[in-house]
């Protein structure tokens, strides 16, 4: 495999780094002129939505492009798009939702006025999400759904100003059967937001009750009972996007420096051959994993979807994650233990309890590695 840029990627990959010198807000002015930075984006040709096809308004990036995109991106710590709708909904919008369904949600999906979160996990229904229980039943003259039940761990429902929401509407047949896909607003009469706070210490998920909320048949997306399907779809691009392969490399090398600053004898932690070797096999199992994402990404280019493969993505891609913050713990020592608003020791080390007390959480939102495993037995290694 080659594996060096051909002289059309490292133009592109200066091009994008050119691009981010000249537009990117610096300072302060990262967040606060956030809105003129997509903007720009937007404007160079549909860089604010990279993922995004063409015919709706995306760059047609080659796999190696948006593999170098996403990149750059990282290691300039440029602004993200909250996931939930650019990311995650469009996909399934694009390819079964109603031209009317296109037209009306995706523009605000793309310029960001409009907040999505997601309505899928359950008190019940976690890893194994077809067990869901929230109902959404037709009224009389068929123009409405009225559902019923509770959805839990929704990552910024305190904020979203729509959800996207799985519903049963039958119970017939296999559980997988009869889940319907609703969008509704999360001001709508009957909706509730009550706050969880994680282990980390901070309010990113919460609880959503749903009491007699009433939803137009119009935002049901595709068939009805048909939801599992679309579900599938969207589960394959948020596993993908959880992996933060890009993130990690970065994540990575700040770790090696944050090793480095360490003084461990006449010299540092990063001399110290077991840390050391931890590093190694680390770097090691991160590059395996880049070949895998630009293998999935070179997929969907092809005209496919993620598959399989997004489940090897997001097991291992989080499992790194995980490996890097106890790496950071390791070396920031007794000081981890002082965190929240105070701090000691080295500067990282501030950081390092929050990051990793908030990221076992990794390996099991978006499916539990349980649950990857078993999509990876089944279809990657044929042993179902």
């Amino acid at each position: 495999m080659d594996i060096e840029f051909s002289e059309e990627d490292l133009a592109f990959q200066q091009e994008v780094r050119s691009f981010i010198e000249e537009n990117l807000p610096k300072g302060m002015d990262l967040w606060t002129k956030r809105g003129d930075w997509f903007k720009a984006l937007r404007e160079k040709g549909g860089w604010d939505v990279p993922k995004w096809p063409p015919e709706f308004g995306g760059p047609g990036f080659t796999p190696t492009q948006r593999y170098i995109f996403d990149m750059e991106m990282a290691r300039h710590s440029t602004p993200p798009q909250l996931p939930f709708g650019v990311t995650m909904l469009a996909p399934i919008l694009m390819a079964y939702g109603s031209k009317e369904q296109q037209d009306r949600f995706l523009p605000g999906i793309r310029d960001g006025s409009v907040n999505w979160c997601q309505g899928y996990s359950e008190p019940g229904a976690g890893s194994d999400l077809a067990n869901l229980k929230t109902k959404a039943e037709l009224t009389e003259d068929g123009k409405h759904y009225i559902v019923n039940g509770q959805k839990i761990w929704t990552t910024l429902a305190h904020i979203a100003h729509w959800i996207f929401c799985l519903t049963r509407t039958s119970s017939a047949g296999a559980k997988q059967e009869g889940i319907t896909f609703l969008l509704f607003p999360m001001d709508s009469p009957g909706v509730e937001v009550r706050p969880i706070i994680t282990l980390g210490g901070s309010h990113t998920v919460n609880e959503v009750y749903l009491t007699d909320v009433k939803v137009p048949v119009e935002n049901r997306v595709g068939e009805e009972g048909k939801g599992w399907t679309y579900a599938k779809g969207l589960l394959a691009h948020e596993r993908t996007g959880l992996a933060g392969i890009q993130n990690s490399v970065l994540a990575l090398e700040k770790a090696k420096e944050n090793a480095a600053s360490i003084k461990v004898g006449d010299g540092t932690l990063l001399d110290v051959p077991a840390f050391r070797n931890k590093l190694g096999a680390l770097e090691a199992e991160l590059l395996a994993l880049e070949f895998t994402e630009l293998r999935t990404l070179a997929s969907v280019a092809a005209g496919g979807s993620p598959g399989p493969e997004s489940s090897i993505l997001k097991l291992k891609g989080t499992e790194i994650q995980q490996r890097i913050q106890e790496l950071n713990l390791e070396a920031a020592g007794v000081y981890a233990a002082v965190w929240g608003n105070k701090a000691a020791g080295p500067k990282f080390a501030k950081g390092a309890m929050s990051a990793y007390l908030g990221g076992r959480a990794t390996t099991i939102y978006g499916g539990a590695s349980e649950v990857q495993k078993d999509v990876i037995s089944k279809n990657v290694l044929g042993l179902g």
